[in-house]
């Protein structure tokens, strides 16, 4: 599972996802992408099963790169908890994507095989996706 290794603060506020995504919003790396379409937060455990759905159907073959990172603590409090007593204790980790955020890149198997694969992963996130094929 992502998460990461140390961090400055251990808990962060909400925040706001408006706008655009203007950084990591191209294909880069490989040649076919899984580009976000509306704003979310997607878990590691949502991250690793996409990379796991679309390693498995690939068989191997291609490389797989993941453009977003979970770097931000989602809280949570304990259950039959009254309220107040502050902030919950950190639970899991989520990446704040942007409409427009190039989430998975694949290089190395045909237009077929990588869309299926990309499909595959899609279900598993909870943002609605477009397949992008990298222009010459």
């Amino acid at each position: 599972m992502l998460q990461p290794k140390r961090i400055k603060y251990r808990k962060q506020q909400k925040g706001r996802m408006r706008g655009m995504a203007h950084r990591g919003n191209k294909v880069s790396f490989g040649d076919y992408a899984l580009q976000s379409l509306e704003p979310g937060w997607i878990s590691n455990r949502q991250i690793e099963a996409a990379r796991v759905a679309m390693t498995r159907h690939i068989k191997r073959g291609g490389k797989v790169w993941i453009r977003i990172f979970p770097d931000k603590p989602l809280t949570s409090k304990p259950a039959e908890t009254r309220m107040g007593k502050g902030k919950g204790n950190p639970e899991y980790w989520v990446a704040p994507v942007k409409p427009g955020r190039v989430m998975f890149e694949i290089e190395g198997v045909d237009l077929d095989l990588a869309k299926k694969a990309m499909q595959l992963a899609a279900a598993k996130l909870p943002v609605k996706t477009r397949f992008l094929v990298r222009e010459e």
